[in-house]
């Protein structure tokens, strides 16, 4: 795996107060819970309860006919802020199985430890999260940052791991080979269709690792700005180097001395593009980019689909996110 990202800033207070601040509590409102409460359990095919859509999008790919899956995570909904109903909580119970990524939504991880669901599975356990959050970017001196982030290791003062790992197609595809198996043990009547299903997604997933590794080869920049720290894996896949919005929120303007830091920064790595998302406001990305003079585009970390989604699934918007990439960084 590349090591081009050991110089990317740590993690944003986005990214990792979202993670750990939220507790099970009502539904927000700008969804509904129809989708996981009612149609969680009880049917005649092997029902399946998906935290949010990466982990929807692996039980629909590899369960195929065979099983019926409902989703916790209204589309549009930002999943770090999902918060469940008593309802959604007890439709759980009646799942066959949930499929959840512990530590990305703490309102899920508190109703599965309290759920009867016989078959938990946890995405986080079936590759390796990493810790993308404490070195800092730095021009030219490289070895001693990484230096000094193992000393800060070494010293207690570990961060939390990373959660975004399905935005790495290769951390993705052990992922889904892991569902695979724990879908052939609870349900081995259809072991054969899974495992037959899970083949083709790890075809379609190495797919698109290879037309990243090709696309990305060649650039005239290895940096890319974001409002959102949630590309850490990809970047350190293909050997890009991520540099979020430290410790802002997606709402609050970003810091002169920030605007200032970036514009060095953009200047010194050829950096043409500040990326948003889908999901969040567009205004901090926009302001850094007028204060910079870089342009903006869309860099979707794939937590939800919605008709503003660039690609009707995983698949399509991931080939998206390559072409903006292509795009801001120079591809030749």
């Amino acid at each position: 795996m590349s090591v081009m990202n050991a110089r990317r800033r740590r993690i944003s207070g986005i990214a990792v107060t979202a993670a750990t601040a939220l507790g099970l509590g009502t539904l927000s409102a700008c969804s509904s819970d129809s989708s996981a409460a009612g149609t969680a359990g009880n049917t005649d095919k092997f029902d399946v309860v998906a935290s949010f859509y990466p982990m929807e999008y692996l039980a629909e790919q590899i369960g195929g006919d065979h099983v019926n899956v409902t989703t916790l995570t209204e589309p549009g909904q930002e999943p770090h802020d999902l918060e469940l109903s008593a309802r959604q909580t007890a439709g759980m119970g009646e799942a066959d199985a949930v499929l959840y990524l512990k530590s990305l939504q703490p309102a899920v991880d508190k109703a599965v430890d309290q759920s009867g669901v016989k078959t938990k599975i946890d995405a986080a356990t079936l590759t390796k999260l990493e810790d993308h959050g404490d070195v800092e970017h730095d021009h030219g001196g490289e070895e001693h940052a990484d230096e000094h982030a193992e000393e800060e290791h070494s010293e207690g003062g570990g961060h939390a791991l990373d959660p975004h790992v399905w935005l790495d197609p290769v951390k993705y595809a052990e992922i889904a080979q892991g569902v695979a198996r724990a879908f052939e043990k609870a349900d081995p009547d259809h072991a054969d269709d899974y495992r037959e299903n899970a083949e083709a997604l790890a075809k379609k997933l190495s797919g698109l690792d290879t037309a990243f590794k090709n696309g990305l080869a060649k650039t005239g920049s290895k940096v890319f700005f974001t409002n959102h720290a949630a590309f850490g894996y990809l970047a350190e896949r293909y050997g890009l180097t991520q540099e979020a919005i430290n410790g802002l929120d997606p709402e609050s303007e970003p810091s002169p001395a920030r605007i200032k830091e970036l514009q060095e920064e953009a200047r010194a790595d050829g950096v043409t593009t500040v990326f948003y998302e889908t999901l969040v406001s567009d205004k901090t990305a926009k302001t850094l980019a007028k204060d910079a003079g870089l342009k903006t585009d869309v860099l979707d970390p794939l937590e939800g689909i919605t008709d503003k989604s660039r690609g009707e699934d995983y698949v399509g918007v991931m080939e998206a996110n390559l072409k903006a990439l292509e795009t801001a960084l120079g591809a030749k």
